[in-house]
């Protein structure tokens, strides 16, 4: 019996790492360096270059701030709109980076499948609760929103982080399905 052949992780083309600008190449081996692959997002996305630029400066500008959200309650945001816009490539990624950065190996699927029955605290939920008003009902976002986020010690400057992130990665999980992005295998074992 003979092996099957890996399925593609795009219905796009995906460039080889010889095919892209040089300053792509660097930031792939440097991802690849440091988790051991390269994920299957900076590969898809390489296909148009600056398009990957431009997603992956806003990336970076939303998820590695500092700030009064911490990265794991960032990723936390990703892991449960992603899995309301049916994103299995998020869901998947993210959620490893959420039990690496949460040093909790279950938090991940429990925000995925329902953050309301989740082990997280009452502040968390809120900003869950927002993060998923932005992405469904943004045009009802109100200042009672943004009062319910405040009795939780979230501000303006936080409100502003949750709904970026829940926009971001609404165009980032429409993105992944279009293009029928598939998870790397190592993601399902990550911070288990």
């Amino acid at each position: 019996m003979s092996a099957q052949a890996p399925l593609p992780i795009s219905r796009f083309p995906v460039p080889t790492l010889g095919e892209l600008p040089e300053d792509i190449r660097e930031r792939l081996l440097l991802v690849q360096e440091k988790a051991g692959f390269i994920p299957n997002v900076f590969l898809v996305l390489a296909h148009r270059p600056e398009e990957f630029r431009a997603f992956m400066a806003y990336h970076d500008a939303l998820m590695d701030k500092p700030g009064v959200l911490t990265k794991a309650e960032r990723e936390m945001i990703v892991v449960t709109t992603s899995n309301a816009n049916q994103c299995q490539y998020c869901v998947v990624a993210h959620g490893a980076i959420l039990r690496i950065r949460a040093k909790n190996p279950l938090i991940a699927d429990q925000v995925a499948i329902n953050y309301r029955k989740a082990d997280i605290t009452p502040r968390q939920k809120a900003m869950l609760d927002f993060a998923m008003k932005v992405a469904f009902e943004a045009y009802a976002v109100g200042d009672d929103d943004l009062a319910t986020l405040a009795q939780h010690g979230l501000g303006q400057e936080e409100a502003w982080d949750i709904a970026a992130i829940a926009a971001f990665f609404g165009m980032s999980n429409r993105m992944a399905n279009v293009t029928s992005m598939r998870p790397n295998d190592e993601f399902y074992t990550m911070g288990r």
